[in-house]
């Protein structure tokens, strides 16, 4: 008798977020003063060297981008959650936006002290990197687009310039160890860390 798989039961729902599972990064851009802005954020997309972000308006992030188009794109690994929980309540925007004093958020312009992280000199863009995070991306942005169904926020369009990554995550090549290095997962506002491998694709190099 063949086996017979179970068919899942489903139910349309209405969730309030779609984060569903997606790494955690800290954008870093500089401030009018020359300081720099660091903003978690859960939406973003590489391909080749093109990294596309997804970013509220009305906050300090897109304002810097749209002054000055580079940012450093920093992936922290799951050990860093509690220091980008650190700076999840705060915005570097002075006034508070209105719809984030709603939400209770506070007005925070030194990320890296309230979020203990250390800033270490770019080499190609302006705003400095965070040490402590595994891979720390210099880029440039290229388009600023607002999607006509989703006005709130902002498609942004970059180009990864220069690839910082801890020493203890290369291997020979060029290449990241999957076996050393995993991202923080920013799972329906829940913060994971990548399971046990389950196996690879055709194209891997280990």
């Amino acid at each position: 008798m063949k086996n017979s798989k179970q068919i899942p039961v489903t139910e349309t729902i209405k969730p309030k977020i779609l984060y569903y599972g997606t790494p955690v990064i800290l954008l870093n851009t500089l401030n009018e003063d020359g300081t720099v802005n660091i903003s978690p954020i859960s939406s973003s997309w590489a391909l080749g060297d093109c990294i596309v972000l997804g970013i509220g308006l009305g906050g300090k992030a897109i304002d810097n981008l749209e002054r000055l188009p580079e940012c450093v794109i920093n992936i922290p690994g799951p050990s860093l959650w509690e220091n980008v929980e650190q700076l999840a309540p705060y915005t570097g925007k002075n006034p508070v936006p209105e719809n984030k004093e709603k939400y209770g958020y506070t007005y925070q312009k030194d990320k890296y002290a309230m979020s203990g992280l250390t800033p270490i000199d770019s080499e190609t863009v302006q705003p400095a990197r965070i040490m402590e995070c595994p891979l720390q991306i210099e880029a440039r942005v290229h388009n600023i687009r607002i999607p006509e169904h989703s006005p709130n926020f902002a498609i942004i369009e970059t180009q990864a310039v220069l690839v910082h990554a801890h020493k203890e995550i290369i291997m020979e090549g060029n290449h990241i160890d999957p076996q050393k290095w995993a991202p923080l997962i920013y799972n329906f506002r829940h913060y994971f860390g990548l399971g046990n491998q389950l196996g690879k694709t055709f194209r891997a190099e280990v």
